[in-house]
Formats: C-alpha cells, sequence, structure tokens
C-alpha cells in the first residue's frame, strides 16, 4: 500500500513519488495545515483546486474536539472531513512546546489541562498512537518532545533522549498496517545532539523521517545548517519530512539540502491577517495605495482568487470583515506555495535546480520553473 521512490535528482535536491492507500503525492510537496481537520477559510474543493496533494492535521486538538472516537466512528479522517486524499497527523508533542503553560511533562507523557474548558488529559505515546489509529491518517507521527529554542544543552539533551524513548514505546504501540510511522528527530540546533539522535531514531526501522525541533527560536543560518546535517544522516530511500518551515525561500532552501515534505501555518495564517506571498515579493492588502488598484494581488497568477478578485475588492473585503477575504487570500497564498513546489519539482527533472534556486534568491520571490531548452 505504501511506497516511496527518488525519480531525480538536482545536486541533493530530490524530486520524487510516496504513493499512500489513499493517493500519491509528487516531492517535493507542501502539506496544508488543517489542525482541526479542516484548512481555515478553505474548503477540500478549494484544496483540490489549488493542487494539494496531503493535508495535516492534529491529534491533540481531535482528541478534544471533536474526539478521536467520533472521528473513528464516521470513517476516520477521510470520512469525516471529505478530504478523500492522504492525511498526516502530528502526533501532539508540538503542544507540548506551544502549550507548556498548560501543561505538565515527565517520563510517562504530558499532562494538559485543555483550553477549551479546563479538563485535564493525558498524552502519552501510546494514547498518541491510540488516537492517530483512530483518526486513521496515511502518516503518522511519534509523539516527541520539541523544546524551545534558545535552551540550556542539558534541556535539549534531555527532549532529544526523551524522544527515543518515546520513539521506541510510539513503534511498540502502533498496530495499523495501513498508516506509515515517522520517527522525528530532535536535538535544537546542536550537531552533536543532532547526530546522536538521527542515529537512534534511524536504527529503531522507521518507513520515513522527520526533522523536528526548528523554527523554534532558532537563527535561520543554524535551521539550515541543521538540515544539511541531517541530509548525510538520514536514510536517502526514505522520505524527509521538516517540520513546521517556513517561507517559499526557506522550502526551496531546505530542498536543496535533501529534505522532501514541508508544513507551515505561515501561508494560510498570513492570508487571514491580510498578507500575500506574490511574485512581486510580499503584500499587505491593507495599505491605501491598493484603494483603487484594478489589478489582481499577483498579475500574470492563475489561481482563482487572481482569476477574479482585484488588489482594491480584497482589501475593502478585508477591512469589512468579510469571510470571502481570508478565502479568497488563502486559495492564493496556497495556490503559490504549492505552485513553488511544483516548480521547484519541474527544475530537479530537468536538472535545473541550481538554476532555478539561484534565480529565485536574486528575485524578490520565486520565478517559474525553468523550461527545457
Amino acid at each position: 500500500m505504501f511506497s516511496f521512490a527518488v525519480d531525480a535528482r538536482s545536486g541533493r535536491a530530490r524530486a520524487g513519488r510516496l504513493v499512500t492507500p489513499h493517493g500519491a503525492v509528487d516531492t517535493p510537496a507542501f502539506m496544508p495545515v488543517g489542525t482541526a481537520g479542516a484548512v481555515k477559510a478553505v474548503t477540500t474543493r478549494d484544496l483540490l483546486e489549488v493542487g494539494a496533494q496531503i493535508v495535516l492535521a492534529n491529534t491533540y486538538h481531535l482528541m478534544l474536539r471533536p474526539g478521536h472516537e467520533l472521528v473513528a466512528e464516521l470513517g476516520g479522517l477521510h470520512g469525516f472531513t471529505g478530504w478523500r486524499g492522504p492525511w498526516l497527523t502530528d502526533s501532539g508533542g508540538y503542544q507540548v512546546m506551544s502549550l507548556a503553560g498548560l501543561r505538565t511533562l515527565d517520563e510517562e507523557g504530558a499532562t494538559f489541562r485543555s483550553h477549551l474548558d479546563g479538563t485535564e488529559h493525558v498524552l502519552t505515546p501510546e494514547r498518541s498512537m491510540q488516537v492517530q489509529m483512530s483518526l486513521g491518517a496515511d502518516v503518522v507521527m511519534a509523539f516527541d518532545e520539541c523544546p524551545t529554542l534558545p535552551a540550556p544543552r542539558e534541556a535539549v539533551a534531555a527532549a532529544a533522549d526523551r524522544t527515543t524513548r518515546w520513539a521506541e514505546r510510539s513503534r511498540r504501540a502502533h498496530r495499523r498496517s495501513d498508516q506509515w510511522l515517522f520517527g522525528i528527530v530532535q536535538g535544537g540546533v546542536d550537531a552533536g545532539l543532532r547526530e546522536r539522535s538521527a542515529r537512534e531514531i534511524v536504527s529503531l526501522g522507521f518507513p520515513g523521517h522527520a526533522i523536528g525541533g526548528l523554527a523554534v527560536g532558532e537563527a535561520k543560518p543554524d535551521t539550515m545548517r541543521v538540515v544539511a546535517q541531517m541530509d548525510g544522516l538520514l536514510p536517502e530511500e526514505k522520505p524527509r519530512y521538516l517540520m513546521g518551515v517556513g517561507t517559499p525561500e526557506d522550502l526551496v532552501e531546505a530542498v536543496a539540502r535533501g529534505v522532501d515534505l514541508f508544513d507551515c501555518v505561515l501561508p494560510t495564517r498570513n492570508a487571514r491577517n491580510g498578507q500575500l506571498f506574490t511574485r512581486e515579493g510580499r503584500l499587505s492588502i491593507r495599505n491605501a495605495r491598493y484603494r483603487r488598484d484594478p489589478r489582481p494581488p499577483d498579475p500574470g497568477c492563475p489561481c482563482p482568487a487572481c482569476a477574479g478578485a482585484s488588489r482594491a475588492y480584497l482589501r475593502h473585503l478585508h477591512l469589512a470583515r468579510e469571510m470571502t477575504a481570508a478565502t479568497l487570500m488563502t486559495v492564493h497564498n496556497l495556490f503559490f506555495y504549492l505552485d513553488t513546489l511544483r516548480n521547484v519539482r519541474q527544475s530537479i527533472l530537468l536538472g535545473r535546480f541550481e538554476e532555478y534556486r539561484e534565480e529565485m534568491l536574486r528575485a524578490p520571490s520565486p520565478p517559474t520553473s525553468p523550461r527545457p531548452r
């Protein structure tokens, strides 16, 4: 039911194909973030229209509401949400960091006080696996501890070591053959800790690996240094997933270092805040200069939003707090991210990725893919 193959390389960049029980994903690929089972402001039809192939949801949030038992009863994420393509679920490990003020942590797991109603919930590696098996995603993640950076080396080392122990427990608890369970490498920006974590996680025999614990407070050069280090430590024949990163430029730089899968809230969150990614650079729709601007957000962009909405109209909708503003701008930003990686993939297949990358870094934002001469 599962396979992963690298079809072409251009330098360290890889173009591949991840096959799951609910469809194939061309890599490198971006996963829109649908934390509670929906990508904010858009429908499944919108996701199909912009070319999404896989969507991410979150174990912790779905466990609290509506409850993983209900999701399982109604057909898992695929039946419950109507998105029939592949799903990936995060394990809840990120919430160990992001909700630190609402949880206590020990070797067994994390005890959370719900941000919804104050009730207490325990999330352990075994519980995370139980929830993710109920949700029925195609790719699921081992439970991990993600420390905020900067942090003392001792704290980062302790989190990485606990992540290995939790990965072992996640592996033992996971029982569904129609899911791929990925292990997560931690270790902050410390090269020695990262190497140790990578070797330990790889030794457990996961079919894919994630690079976690980045974009959590460290400097961007440190992020890319760690990603480059992982390229030499993670098996080349297995998919690699960089969690929670980043801008379109970050994605291209990570592809250059051997990454296949990405997720990030930036395209959807920025859209709701009125910021658009365009080939002319970042565009803040609130700016008064767009009050009478009849142009589409990104001239030449074929996305549904640019095909039918002007900058002036989007500005009006955003300032009037109309829901349609978030929908149109999210559609555009998701298309921009997905199209960037489609162009990246094409450049790899043509053996011209470095040319594309250099052009992108000189431009305010990604160029179109190079075409055959």
